[in-house]
């Protein structure tokens, strides 16, 4: 009685599949649906339900392990590498104008931005050179950088 209407079970795995990847775009559940049409083909040229399911297994496996990581690397390759918002501001340099210290301060990063700031430790008068190490809400968390990032900066 199942294996005569196997094929509605396909149908209605291959319509799941599809729909949480036009959700997801991550490609494995396109490759679950492309498995799932396989079961279906092997159902309709009248396998065994037992075969079918081994069918639609090893072809979603093989599309998974074979197909999807170049469709992944193609799908993100004209991705900008580049960081942006918060992300963009760790490392960027900048000079204190007026004291930070572990509670308060401010500084001018290289961007034109000022930002409150603070460092882990000591203070840092007004002109030092900085480099933002995190963000915390709108506080930027900064530290005096590597001497030969201050000849690079300077010069």
């Amino acid at each position: 009685m199942i294996e005569q209407f196997a094929w509605i079970g396909w149908l209605v795995l291959i319509l799941i599949f599809l729909t949480i990847e036009a959700l997801t775009l991550d490609f494995t559940f396109l490759m679950l649906g492309i498995g799932g049409v396989a079961g279906l083909a092997s159902d309709l040229l009248g396998a065994p339900l037992w075969l079918q399911v081994i069918i639609a297994a090893v072809v979603a496996i093989l599309l998974i392990l074979v197909l999807r990581p170049p469709l992944l690397r193609r799908l993100h390759r004209g991705e900008d590498p580049t960081p942006s918002n918060v992300a963009a501001l760790i490392g960027l340099a900048g000079q204190v104008i007026a004291t930070v210290s572990t509670t308060s301060g401010q500084v001018k990063l290289s961007n034109g931005d000022v930002w409150t700031a603070r460092t882990a430790a000591g203070e840092l008068p007004p002109g030092t050179t900085v480099t933002v190490t995190r963000i915390d809400g709108a506080t930027a968390f900064v530290a005096t950088p590597r001497p030969e990032l201050n000849e690079e900066l300077n010069a």
